[in-house]
């Protein structure tokens, strides 16, 4: 071995020192977030505080700079860092109405429903669950419900809800589904009592609740349901409201036109069938993303993706106006009209406004982190 392999080995040997200091600093921090995790569930508090965590990033970001540190790594470690913290403080939850005698979660054997089934209990709310199979048994299970949560595929939706006619008086009666204006018409005409809308934006995939957004969607006697929305924030939920109409005409474009072009984009791939491989090899980190959450789709279920497309009929006016873009679009790179395509990519940037930058800036955090996992 020469002396420049020695003095190599003994910098790596100097590295390898500090990285298990690391290992052993971040073990020690858990252990106390651990406690942070039990003292907010003695107290109620909830687990996600966007003002604790935006002054903390800010502390260190500007240590990091008086130490010759860059800001934006340090900020990227912490993200990531608190991001584990959040799930070893995901134990027990204060249960924000303890006098409620019942949880009834129709489906909640199902993968989301299961999320919810999982967050009430950990809340210390006695929960039972209601199946196919049950429904012989409907009465004596909704018997003294205070919650009542659809969560079935949408098809079925509304038909399940049609049965909810005998529920307690006092009961919120609340779904779970991707579309709202159908779901909570038929919640309303079920059932006389409190009645919610809520759409997790979120799949049964999550680790926690933390950061996710969940639509609400009001119905009848909010004063009835907010102990439900303060324990979702419990759970460290973001609750954004909307009425039916804006959210149903929000997810024709979040959902079923975003799905449906991935459909398409894949169904012309599989045609095409070009040699996937060489595809990721070739791709760099942006492309590959794309190619990723296409990818992403087909490796779920089909049923859901069907459901979530057609059952909104509203959206195939939008898909055909997209068509109709497309066309245009292909007619003006057909007749080599690249002036024509400059002014209107202009345009369409100063529709995005400010968000293309902040998109700009966002999708380089994305990509490094892409960069950093290929092989």
């Amino acid at each position: 071995m020469t002396d420049k392999d020695d003095e190599l080995a003994a910098l790596r040997a100097q590295i390898d020192a500090l990285d298990s200091q690391l290992v052993e600093l971040l073990q020690k921090r858990l252990q106390i977030t651990r406690k942070v995790g039990e003292y907010k569930s003695r107290t109620g508090l909830p687990i996600y505080v966007p003002s604790r965590e935006a002054q903390l990033l800010a502390k260190r970001r500007e240590e990091a700079e008086q130490r010759g540190l860059s800001p934006a790594l340090i900020e990227d470690l912490l993200r990531r860092i608190m991001r584990e913290s959040y799930q070893t403080q995901n134990m027990r939850y204060l249960c924000c109405k303890p006098e409620l005698k019942k949880v009834v979660v129709i489906g909640g054997a199902g993968a989301l429903g299961g999320v919810f089934v999982d967050m009430l209990e950990r809340s210390c709310y006695p929960v039972e669950i209601l199946e196919k199979d049950d429904w012989d048994r409907a009465d004596e299970i909704f018997d003294g419900a205070g919650l009542v949560l659809v969560s079935v595929p949408i098809i079925l939706t509304e038909s399940v809800i049609a049965k909810l006619t005998n529920l307690p008086a006092d009961c919120v009666l609340a779904d779970i589904t991707s579309t709202k204006r159908g779901p909570l018409k038929a919640m309303l005409d079920a059932h006389k009592g409190p009645v919610l809308g809520l759409h997790p934006m979120f799949g049964p995939d999550v680790s926690s609740l933390v950061k996710q957004v969940v639509v609400v969607c009001h119905g009848r006697q909010p004063e009835a349901y907010q102990w439900l929305l303060e324990q979702m924030r419990s759970w460290g939920a973001i609750l954004h409201e909307s009425t039916a109409k804006e959210h149903d005409d929000a997810m024709s474009f979040i959902q079923v036109m975003r799905h449906f072009c991935s459909f398409v984009y894949g169904a012309h791939l599989a045609w095409e069938s070009p040699n996937l491989q060489q595809l990721i090899q070739f791709s760099s980190p942006i492309y590959r993303l794309e190619l990723v959450m296409v990818g992403r789709l087909f490796a779920q279920s089909p049923d859901l993706y069907a459901d979530i497309i057609f059952n909104n009929p509203d959206s195939i006016e939008l898909l055909k106006r997209f068509r109709n873009r497309f066309d245009t679009a292909l007619t003006m790179l057909e007749e080599g009209r690249k002036g024509e395509f400059i002014k209107e990519f202009f345009h369409i940037g100063q529709w995005f406004g400010d968000f293309a930058k902040k998109s700009l800036v966002e999708s380089k955090k994305l990509l490094l982190k892409a960069d950093d996992d290929r092989s």
